[in-house]
């Protein structure tokens, strides 16, 4: 791939995000920042591969990732778990305890950097966390602490995986390609937690949405522009904007239903999505201790440790917020936009039968299987209630998914026009 131009926005000089840029310089510490948060080739994805590893300075950080890959370290709550499992998880641990405390000040010249520093902490301090016995209290020690949330605070980001830790920049090509940016059916993950192709399926169906979603987005850009003149030419053109808009938005919705094909559901529940919960989906409701806080004056305690596991596309988000402000003048361009805000429903109502595969069902089938596995949980000291989800409804955030995404969805009906 080739490199970003000089002038690119991820290729300029990083200011502290405490200090902000120099007179005249363009803010670049966040990328939400003015208009550089959307690439016109890639949308929210980054135009080109991150970052594989971070500079020789913080190698220790992608050694101590690539321990826990390659040891394969499993849930420390994982129903039968050997001997050897938990002593391998256990070493793992000590090792990362052992690590010297390394400053960022060397990251903070980046975006791309300090994208791949969250990255490789945060999957770290979801090893560490979800590795431990159940009943083994949470305390992330200084060597992850302060790096992370000194991280964090640089990109405003909470301490935790992120979808842009797990999907935005979570790709590389599967095979070697000269093409300038991410393709869509060339991609493989760069991490995983647990080695398995549906683990990798689940973020690569996110990723490969938010690719085929940029059309959505440069159409909802070219109507917005339209807008501004009003006059009968423009009006036809959004006409055909819209109609375009909402047969992408069709694409999109078969793309999301596609997850099936290479994520089982009952494995997603069961391996992956305990390894990122949040602290608020801890099943015993074990409080995340950041240690070290008191050797750096300016962290403070995370408030803010959801993890959101089912988000699929950010340009939904966008054009939800700005295709209902259109008021169509004729009827031809009303019939066209009532059409992309009912694909656009239509897509809500496949997040809802996704959540519904992949974390409502396995979590009621769980819950009522609880009985026949209480032995084997027995065995690690835990009660089987205790392995159960807070509420079974909920997902990897907390959220109340299916009545949260009720509510988006009748906000997406209430843009619908009534027929004149």
């Amino acid at each position: 791939m080739t490199g970003l131009p000089p002038d690119h926005f991820l290729s300029l000089v990083r200011p502290d995000i405490f200090i902000g840029p120099p007179p005249g310089a363009p803010d670049t510490t966040t990328l939400a920042a003015h208009d550089f948060d959307v690439d016109n080739r890639t949308g929210f994805m980054p135009p080109q591969q991150p970052l594989h590893r971070l500079p020789l300075e913080w190698n220790i950080w992608e050694t101590a990732l690539g321990d826990a890959v390659e040891k394969k370290l499993q849930l420390g709550d994982k129903p039968g778990i050997s001997v050897t499992e938990a002593r391998t998880s256990e070493d793992w641990r000590n090792a990362v305890r052992a690590l010297p405390i390394l400053s960022t000040t060397g990251l903070r010249v980046s975006e791309v950097i300090l994208r791949r520093a969250h990255h490789v902490l945060a999957w770290i301090m979801h090893f560490y966390i979800h590795s431990l016995p159940p009943h083994e209290p949470v305390s992330i020690p200084p060597p992850v602490t302060i790096p992370l949330l000194q991280v964090s605070a640089q990109l405003q980001l909470p301490p935790v995986i992120t979808y842009s830790d797990d999907v935005l920049y979570n790709w590389e090509p599967r095979a070697p390609s000269a093409a300038d940016g991410p393709e869509m059916n060339n991609l493989r993950c760069q991490t995983l937690f647990t080695g398995t192709t549906d683990e990798e399926e689940f973020y690569l169906a996110s990723a490969r949405i938010e690719l085929r979603g940029v059309e959505v987005l440069e159409l909802m850009r070219a109507t917005m522009d339209e807008a501004f003149v009003g006059d009968e030419i423009a009006i036809r053109r959004i006409t055909g904007f819209m109609v375009q808009m909402a047969a992408v938005i069709r694409e999109l919705r078969a793309m999301l239903l596609a997850v099936r094909d290479g994520c089982d559901p009952e494995v997603f529940y069961r391996d992956i999505r305990p390894w990122f919960r949040g602290a608020d989906s801890d099943p015993l409701k074990r409080k995340w201790v950041f240690e070290g806080l008191d050797q750096d004056p300016d962290l403070k305690e995370p408030t803010e440790l959801s993890v959101f596991a089912f988000r699929f596309g950010h340009w939904v988000l966008v054009i939800s917020n700005e295709i209902g402000i259109l008021e169509p003048p004729d009827q031809k361009l009303q019939a066209a936009y009532n059409d992309a805000i009912l694909a656009l429903k239509e897509f809500r109502d496949t997040h809802m039968i996704i959540v519904t595969l992949y974390i409502v069902g396995p979590a009621r089938r769980l819950a009522a299987a609880t009985t026949k596995v209480g032995s084997e949980q027995g065995k690690i000291g835990v009660k089987p209630s205790e392995l159960q989800d807070p509420a079974p409804l909920k997902g990897t955030g907390g959220t109340e998914l299916i009545k949260f995404l009720k509510e988006v969805r009748a906000r997406t009906l209430k843009a619908i026009l009534p027929t004149r």
